[in-house]
């Protein structure tokens, strides 16, 4: 459904060029629900807008539906369907018309696109809202109406950036349902997420992206699997004594390379059980006071800071395609 190579897009920024995506290859098959995770600033946003022709890429080449990016545009976008991160209704137009205007937009005729807008709607849980205004509908009902904006026409593929964000975890949880259901249709997705509950429990595969380039990709559980052994983060007492800290557990037969965050130090060992009690016997000949120990089996997060250093939430990226930047933000 998408094959990519060497996707690159560099903005212009008063400090000079930035390169918000640098050379992303991917390939994605028929009926996947394929998770992008990574902070914002990442390039998730931009790799989107690319592979749905909304922003053309500085360098490399793909294929996404059948057709190819730079050279069959408009066949790109026939096949395809676009739901943005923020919403595209008009407070004061009613929602069964906007989903039948954008029926005719791409292409079907009143007789097909009045059908078609009603299916659509039922098979998202939103029938009897035709008549409503879209500012009197819930948060949950908008994002759907989005989301039947990007389907209406029958795509075989679709990109949803960022698709519960602003969300409660009730309607969160209702829409992917709803996903999952059109993917039992035969509809391929593409999304965008921060969340990793929404990766782990959504996507058939995840792909990790920092600085503008895939870190790793699998199976939420294969991912994990590469995580060997039980992640453990030691709280201390006096942040001063990090240092410390770091030499004590980088010394440890068969952990990986510890890293501090404030007065959290994580790293991974084969097995907590077994290493728990020396480490607490050489923490406190160092000097290094703890105000607690915390042991759990790898998440997303550790993933995510296996591959980058850091975690999934330790907040924007600097240095990306913010303010200053012609074009798109990189996020």
């Amino acid at each position: 459904m998408i094959h990519a190579c060497a996707l690159r897009r560099t903005f212009s920024a008063r400090s000079g060029p930035v390169e918000a995506v640098s050379g992303i290859d991917l390939d994605v098959g028929p009926g996947e629900i394929v998770g992008f995770l990574g902070p914002n600033g990442a390039g998730k946003t931009t790799t989107l807008r690319m592979l749905s022709t909304l922003l053309r890429p500085t360098s490399g080449r793909a294929t996404v539906a059948g057709h190819d990016l730079l050279r069959d545009r408009w066949g790109v976008r026939r096949a395809i369907g676009y739901v943005a991160q923020g919403g595209t209704t008009h407070p004061d137009a009613r929602a069964g018309e906007e989903i039948v205007d954008q029926a005719r937009l791409h292409g079907l005729p009143k007789a097909r696109a009045v059908p078609a807008a009603a299916g659509t709607l039922e098979r998202l849980g939103l029938e009897g809202i035709g008549d409503r205004p879209c500012r009197s509908l819930s948060g949950g009902q908008r994002r759907r109406l989005d989301i039947a904006l990007g389907i209406v026409h029958g795509p075989r593929l679709v990109f949803l950036d960022e698709p519960t964000t602003g969300l409660d975890p009730r309607a969160r949880a209702k829409l992917w349902d709803h996903i999952r259901d059109l993917r039992g249709q035969g509809t391929t997705f593409v999304l965008t997420t921060h969340y990793l509950e929404e990766a782990d429990a959504l996507s058939d595969r995840v792909v990790v992206v920092d600085h503008g380039r895939i870190v790793a990709s699998g199976t939420p559980r294969d991912l994990k699997r590469q995580v060997a052994g039980d992640a453990v983060t030691l709280v201390l007492s006096e942040r001063t004594r990090a240092g410390e800290a770091l030499r004590i557990a980088g010394s440890l037969d068969g952990a990986s390379r510890p890293t501090a965050d404030g007065g959290r130090i994580r790293f991974h060992v084969p097995a907590s059980s077994t290493i728990l009690p020396g480490l607490l016997r050489d923490l406190d000949s160092g000097g290094v006071d703890l105000d607690g120990v915390e042991v759990h089996r790898p998440t997303l997060d550790d993933v995510f800071r296996a591959f980058t250093g850091r975690s999934l939430h330790a907040g924007p990226q600097p240095d990306r395609a913010t303010s200053g930047t012609s074009g798109t933000s990189g996020t």
